[in-house]
């Protein structure tokens, strides 16, 4: 199997983290971005078949503009399927110092189950990560 990147986390239309992500990754590492202008059933089918079927790899990215906790949720689902590598990255500008508390706590169980997961508002680290580790020679 080819590797393919879910992009999964905050969406909002002030934040580019995905452009970054996308702008720099190898050209041979493929990736779905689940963000779309008019959502409706059919991106909700073809997100489930892209994370199911499609991406090996499951990138979550969340910001403080984060409106729900859904993100969170779909981490947990993924670090705990083993035929899928999970990266988990806060970028920590914006939350509180007892959030970033409570995202350590998450970091930690994420990390115990095998997935990547760090605070860190450098996007670049997780470029190279993906680059490095899951690029096709």
């Amino acid at each position: 199997m080819n590797n393919k990147v879910f992009l999964g986390g905050t969406i909002t239309n002030t934040n580019n983290w995905r452009e970054v992500i996308i702008n720099n990754l190898n050209t041979n590492l493929n990736y779905f971005n689940p963000v779309v202008k008019n959502w409706n059933d059919e991106c909700i089918k073809e997100e489930i078949n892209q994370k199911e079927n499609e991406c090996n790899i499951h990138l979550y990215v969340v910001t403080s503009e984060m409106t729900g906790v859904l993100t969170i949720a779909e981490v947990v689902n993924s670090v705990h399927n083993n035929n899928k590598i999970t990266i988990f990255q806060v970028l920590p500008d914006g939350f509180s110092e007892s959030q970033l508390k409570s995202f350590e706590v998450i970091i930690d169980m994420i990390r115990a189950n095998g997935g990547i997961a760090y605070i860190d508002q450098d996007l670049i680290r997780t470029v190279n990560i993906l680059n490095y580790a899951f690029s096709e020679n």
